[in-house]
Order: structure tokens, then C-alpha cells, then sequence
């Protein structure tokens, strides 16, 4: 199990704290002191594109899907209910990494990206970020699900070239994370769409909250 824990917090969006009011008196802000990479990651029917879209829009953050990076070779691999190697996903995550930190110097404070990420080396891959820049920090929202419950959600998609056997070899080959790999938040997808939502949002809300640093208004 993934070792973070995290606590039930407020649903709504940490607020921006550049926006000021012109007729308030200054007041202190909550500053970032980092910028962020949220990877959304879990098996093919978890949900990962409906989270992702959400806090892309409740942050005001850019939103990768990583699927949309595959090479039409994997795609054609996937769609034939032929599983990826290893090999097959290697250049496809740094391409995911460079993507995301491009993304970040544009300007934006963070970035959204959905990603399996099924073994802790293709997580390593991403993490490679945080690394090359102090800046940067790391996040996978790992949400958690049966294999059964994945294979209702993909069994009713309609023209998605992911088929209900890719469910399986994912799961065979998932390396769910273990307690060491302290910048995973696990969250249970078991719930409508809008519980997950809200999860992940008090996910990131506390993550952002123990980041931040009080600000001082400047004197006049």
C-alpha cells in the first residue's frame, strides 16, 4: 500500500494566491514553494482521464493524456490485445517526463498527466524530473481498484482501442506501490465519479497546503 495517508480536507480548490482584492487591506498569501507534476496513474478503466480533466480544471492547470503520446505502433500492439513490453514503453515515458516539464517552463505552476505507470522503473522514469530540478516535485495519484470492477468500466467503452484482455496483462504486470515511495497517494476508485473527484481533490489540496509558505504583505 502506497505509505501516504491522507486526511479528509476542504473539496474546494486551494485558492489562487495571486488574486487579490483592490479594495481589501493587504493580507498574508500561501506561496508554492515548488511546481508540480500530478501524474494520474492506475490500470486501463480506472478512471484516471475523469480525474485528470477534473483538477486540470478546478487548478487551472495544463492536462497531458498520456495515451495521446503512444506511437501508432503501440497503439496498433494494444489494440490487438497484444501487451506492451518494456521496451515498447520506454521512450514513450520520457517522452511523457520531457512533455510534462516543458509544460512547467511555459510558466505554469503545474501540470496534469495521466499515465499507467504499472512498475515502480516506469514511475523511477518519471521521477527522473524531481531529480534534474529541486524545484520540481513528483506526484502519482494511484487509483485503486479491483481487476474486476476495471473490466465492467472497460467492457462498456464504446470505440476505445483498449479491449477488456489489455485489463488483465496490466494487472499481471502491476507493481502496486509500496510504503517507500512517499510521493504516492492512493486513492479508491470504488465510488461514482464524483466521489473519486472529490478524493483526489482533498489529495491535492493537502499536498499543496504543506508546500506553501506564508507570505507578508509589503508595508507601504
Amino acid at each position: 500500500m502506497p505509505s501516504d495517508h491522507i486526511a479528509p480536507s476542504s473539496s474546494a480548490p486551494m485558492p489562487n494566491p495571486t488574486a487579490t482584492n483592490s479594495t481589501a487591506a493587504p493580507a498574508t498569501a500561501a506561496v508554492p514553494q515548488h511546481r508540480h507534476i500530478w501524474i494520474i496513474t492506475g490500470p486501463a478503466g480506472c478512471g484516471k482521464t475523469s480525474v485528470a480533466e477534473y483538477l486540470s480544471t478546478a487548478f487551472a492547470l495544463p492536462y497531458l493524456e498520456g495515451d495521446s503520446f503512444h506511437p501508432q505502433a503501440n497503439i496498433d500492439k494494444m489494440a490487438n490485445n497484444i501487451p506492451l513490453t518494456d521496451a515498447d514503453r520506454w521512450d514513450w515515458l520520457i517522452l511523457l517526463r520531457d512533455q510534462a516539464v516543458a509544460a512547467l517552463n511555459t510558466g505554469a505552476s503545474g501540470v496534469v498527466l495521466t499515465c499507467s505507470a504499472l512498475k515502480r522503473k516506469y514511475r523511477d522514469v518519471i521521477r527522473v524530473a524531481s531529480y534534474n530540478d529541486n524545484n520540481v516535485l513528483v506526484h502519482f495519484i494511484y487509483l485503486s481498484a479491483t481487476q474486476e470492477l476495471l473490466l465492467q468500466r472497460v467492457h462498456g467503452r464504446v470505440g476505445h482501442y483498449m479491449k477488456d484482455s489489455m485489463v488483465k496483462s496490466q494487472f499481471d504486470a502491476l507493481e502496486p506501490p509500496t510504503t517507500d515511495e512517499r510521493d504516492v497517494m492512493s486513492v479508491d476508485v470504488s465510488g461514482d465519479f464524483a466521489s473519486v473527484q472529490k478524493l483526489a481533490l482533498e489529495v491535492v489540496n493537502q499536498v499543496m497546503a504543506s508546500d506553501a509558505v506564508i507570505v507578508e504583505p509589503v508595508q507601504a
